[in-house]
């Protein structure tokens, strides 16, 4: 059991640092060896334990999932092309940095490294003279924050965002150095266009030889289903299909055993649920406005998904500004206002996206189509069934 909570603990965080997660690092380190042979045999993973961390180096099963966006915290916004870059320049400034630095010349540093030409032809500048871009640097360093990279020593992120002020960092060298997790450094990539860059970095060559595709197979899959929400057969290469389909009982099996997850079938495809409800960044259902719109909305959805027709994001909104009417004793202060209808919509979408539940249809209108984990949130009317003695009304 324990050797499993560590695992958790990876799986929910990747990097898990002294001061911040104590406990799961020292399960982490008691448990070094065995979870270290368990990821490298099912999902080829390297898992990396020392005294100040515990590094999973987990790499994405597809480059192109933009549904789980990097945030500063839990309930704040999530990161934008602005935020993303500036991440990227503020790790390079770090890594010729000193073993302690102010926020003030991280933007100095920054400033500098924005300079170059490449970023200017792409488009990207930065100043940091404007409100929303010091913001931005200070949703960046949060997150470094968050991650271990940076530990405050002394001062507010707040008082440099009024310019009252500056704050001192440690920088931990160590961890620094783990952020990077693709197969290969991005300075060994002579590809220019972004696509073909991000495929390099996460490509993992496999010898030709039928154990080690098989191998190679195996670790994809599992990574999948331990990061997915759902897999649908649909989504997969027919290597892919076809290897799921056959050893779709073993796999789950083993992945039961080592995390508690439970593996639930269905025609369409396989999905981990966790009993716990821990091994996740977004949850469903929720309370307060937000949730209770998106469930409204999967609900709406769902009651169309047998028809597998796309349906217009005109459509929801519209279903949207109803319910809002109709809950608005309930729901936060502004959800009958202009604009209110596709701000909620927004935030919904986004989480069902997450979720495996719809996905885009490309084209004019705008359009999304329900996916069959949806179905789970299906309501039918209410039925009476009546015997001896005994009226009960079902809803399913």
């Amino acid at each position: 059991m324990q050797r499993r909570k560590a695992l958790r603990a990876l799986l929910a965080k990747p990097l898990l640092t002294a001061g911040t997660d104590d406990d799961a690092l020292r399960l982490a380190r008691r448990h070094s060896s065995e979870l270290r042979e368990w990821l490298a045999v099912e999902t080829g993973w390297r898992l990396v334990v020392d005294a100040e961390s515990a590094r999973l180096f987990k790499t994405a099963p597809t480059g192109l999932d933009g549904t789980h966006p990097a945030r500063e915290g839990r309930g704040r916004a999530p990161f934008g092309r602005r935020r993303y870059v500036l991440l990227g320049l503020a790790l390079s400034v770090l890594e010729t940095a000193d073993a302690q630095i102010t926020l003030g010349r991280l933007a100095e540093g920054i400033i500098v490294a924005a300079s170059e030409p490449e970023l200017a032809d792409a488009g990207v500048t930065f100043t940091l003279g404007r409100r929303d871009e010091r913001s931005d640097l200070v949703g960046v360093v949060r997150l470094l924050l968050t991650l271990g990279v940076l530990e405050r020593v002394a001062g507010d992120e707040d008082a440099y965002l009024t310019d009252t002020g500056d704050v001192l960092y440690d920088v931990r060298r160590r961890i620094l150095a783990s952020m990077l997790t693709g197969a290969r450094g991005p300075s060994t990539i002579d590809a220019t266009d972004f696509d073909r860059r991000l495929a390099e970095l996460i490509h993992e060559p496999v010898a030709d030889t039928d154990d080690l595709r098989n191998r190679a197979l195996r670790h994809r899959l599992t990574r999948r289903l331990l990061d997915d929400p759902v897999v649908y057969y649909d989504e997969l290469a027919e290597d892919e299909r076809v290897y799921l389909v056959n050893q779709r009982h073993a796999i789950t099996r083993r992945i039961e055993e080592a995390t508690g997850l439970v593996a639930e079938m269905r025609a369409e495809g396989i999905a981990m649920v966790d009993p716990d409800d821990e091994l996740t960044d977004v949850r469903m259902p929720e309370q307060r406005t937000d949730g209770h719109v998106t469930l409204l909305v999967a609900e709406y959805l769902a009651a169309r998904a047998d028809r597998g027709e796309p349906v217009p994001v005109a459509r929801l909104r519209a279903h949207i500004r109803k319910m809002a009417i109709e809950h608005a004793a309930y729901w936060r202060r502004g959800v009958t206002g202009p604009g209110a209808d596709a701000e909620l919509l927004t935030v919904a979408l986004n989480k069902l996206r997450a979720l495996r539940m719809v996905s885009d249809v490309p084209g004019e209108p705008p359009m999304v189509i329900a996916r069959p984990a949806i179905a789970r949130y299906a309501v039918e009317a209410p039925t009476i069934r009546t015997g001896p003695g005994t009226r009960k009304a079902t809803r399913t």
